[in-house]
């Protein structure tokens, strides 16, 4: 697989695997090792996590597989996320849901990441959401602090708006590398509020969460859901395909910005799915097609 640069010393593959879910999956750690290898050989390097996965788990399940096989970290790029406190059974003093991007809380948050996966950096460090409570002093702080001591090579951020990375870039010794948002046929957000416009601008690749729209776009639940699975089928039927998973993927690696799905799954089948829609031509009409689909107005 092609390799998409996302920094002047980064790459991330094509495809990233997603391990929001991975607590759900219970796999025993020789069968994620497993996995894990396989989505390697297809050129699926790169794994996306954040702290508070699986209720603060998701990221030790990766480090106990990973442990099993210490030389694979050298051959992947992890990604990991913070800034989001939960109510949780692991942490009884919180009685509010808050976000904290405090210094203190981001180092050691990424403390925490690195402890849990068994690894000495982070290829990227996002923060997860902004939050109403942002001092951009102390998050530019604590990058400089974690990136000086080789814990995290890159930084960058998840569902922030185009404003907001631009103000958090003002403050940053280097560069923030990504920003991670959710891009669908389903969700067509980031087109509308300006943040792809500001991608382009930027030369961001951003990273697309919920590219399958949370299953809205296997199995459609509302009127919105099924007029665009219509037209998905319509093209797969064109493009001689029989899954319109890999038309949803390809449509999103089309466009020029270079999104980058984020493909959550223990299906190895579903991830070379997505792997071989990296090849699929789609044409420009069909792009629209399904573009139109959702209802959005065309100037």
């Amino acid at each position: 697989m092609i390799k998409t640069q996302v920094s002047e010393g980064l790459q991330l593959s094509r495809i990233i695997h997603g391990h929001w879910r991975l607590a759900d999956w219970k796999l025993p750690k020789q069968e994620l090792l497993k996995l894990t290898e396989q989505c390697i050989e297809l050129g699926v390097t790169s794994f996306d996590h954040a702290d508070i996965y699986g209720n603060y788990s998701c990221e030790s399940l990766f480090g106990d597989a990973l442990s099993l096989k210490p030389p694979i970290r050298q051959n992947i790029e992890i990604i990991s996320k913070c800034g989001i406190k939960l109510m949780s059974d692991k942490f009884p003093e919180r009685k509010l849901k808050t976000y904290d991007y405090s210094y203190n809380h981001i180092v050691s948050s990424v403390d925490a990441s690195l402890k849990n996966i068994k690894t000495d950096y982070l290829d990227i460090l996002l923060l997860h959401r902004p939050s109403p409570f942002f001092d951009p002093e102390e998050v530019a702080k604590a990058f400089s602090d974690l990136k000086r001591s080789g814990k995290v090579l890159n930084f960058g951020v998840s569902n922030f708006t185009s404003q907001q990375f631009e103000m958090l870039n003002t403050y940053t010794e280097e560069p923030l590398v990504t920003n991670q948002v959710e891009i669908s046929p389903y969700c067509l957000d980031h087109f509308d509020n300006g943040n792809i416009d500001f991608f382009l601008k930027e030369k961001i690749k951003p990273m697309a969460w919920s590219p399958l729209a949370g299953g809205q776009l296997l199995s459609p639940q509302t009127e919105k859901g099924r007029k665009i699975v219509k037209v998905l089928f319509e093209i797969a039927e064109e493009l001689n395909l029989r899954q319109i998973d890999q038309i949803i993927y390809a449509w999103l690696l089309k466009h020029p910005v270079g999104i980058i799905p984020v493909v959550g799954t223990s299906k190895i089948e579903r991830i070379k799915s997505a792997v071989e829609a990296i090849n699929i031509d789609m044409s420009h009409e069909q792009w629209f097609r399904i573009y139109e689909s959702t209802g959005a107005d065309m100037p």
